[in-house]
């Protein structure tokens, strides 16, 4: 298996740096764990859409970064939303996995991003062949708007992990 982590550490808004390739998330922030079934045979693609950010794109997120891949100090500005309301988020690539089993990235937040904490996307094909994809995280907020939004923050938050989920088993069929 190849794991790589990364980065420049001392620029990142938390201390807990690869915490959602560890499957124990930090006390003192909120925990999102979505996982969804796709469909057998869906690795190699899935893997390739998560890794070269055709996910996030295809979801209607903008993705601001010279890279192509995710690979771990790779910076990349995410912006969900849309017009007005899209809000952008630095980040740092953490770690990145791609082998025949798995395949994901976790990056963290930089200054200026609203939340603090480190988000992951991951693609898994078990023993028996069966496909899976997860997204990790845990945060906290960082700017006053998204301490003022509270649980609907957070249901955002949850909804977002369920769209990726949704756009990604269209992507693979």
């Amino acid at each position: 298996m190849t794991v790589t982590l990364g980065g420049a550490v001392s620029e990142l808004t938390y201390p807990e740096v690869g915490a959602t390739r560890g499957g124990s998330l930090p006390a003192g922030y909120h925990h999102l764990r979505h996982r969804c079934a796709l469909p057998p045979g869906s690795f190699p693609v899935a893997a390739e859409a998560v890794l070269s950010w055709r996910l996030h794109r295809a979801a209607g997120v903008r993705m601001r970064t010279d890279a192509v891949r995710a690979a771990p100090g790779v910076r990349v500005t995410p912006g969900p939303g849309v017009g007005p309301l899209r809000v952008w988020g630095p980040c740092e690539v953490v770690w990145v996995v791609d082998d025949e089993r798995e395949a994901g990235f976790g990056y963290g937040t930089l200054p200026g991003h609203p939340e603090r904490g480190e988000e992951a996307f991951l693609v898994r094909r078990d023993a028996d062949g069966a496909v899976s994809f997860e997204v990790t995280a845990f945060s906290r907020p960082d700017r006053w708007f998204m301490t003022a939004a509270g649980p609907a923050g957070r249901a955002v938050q949850h909804g977002y992990a369920r769209w990726l989920a949704h756009t990604l088993r269209r992507l693979v069929r």
